[in-house]
């Protein structure tokens, strides 16, 4: 019975700490993030990503693609390399209104949030 105790109890500890660097709120199509950690210009810039990029798809897509490593849709890895990739193709994407400032702002996000899930 005890043996049991404490594996429940390591089993417990662990998952807490498994995303302790990402602070996600809510789940499905209601995940977001909470950016109240945020350092201010990455709060700013939260801001645009939560305003622009939901217009064609929810948080929950970005979210599972920082944790995983893997872009959800394509199943490609989900790095540096691809945030600037991902930039590229919204600023080229007429639907996506975004500015080059804009764009800057959210790939910034992404690779601070993906620093933020490694640790």
């Amino acid at each position: 019975m005890g043996r049991i105790v404490v594996a429940f109890f390591l089993v417990a500890l662990s998952s807490g700490l498994a995303h302790a660097g990402l602070p996600i709120v809510g789940r499905g199509d209601a995940m977001r993030l909470d950016p109240s950690g945020f350092t201010p210009q990455m709060k700013a810039n939260y801001d645009i990503v939560r305003v622009r990029c939901v217009k064609c798809h929810t948080l929950e897509r970005t979210i599972v693609a920082i944790k995983t490593g893997v872009a959800p849709i394509s199943g490609q890895p989900f790095d540096r390399s691809a945030t600037k990739a991902y930039g590229v193709k919204m600023l080229r994407k007429p639907d996506s209104n975004m500015s080059k400032a804009e764009v800057k702002a959210a790939v910034d996000l992404l690779n601070y949030l993906l620093i933020q899930a490694e640790r």
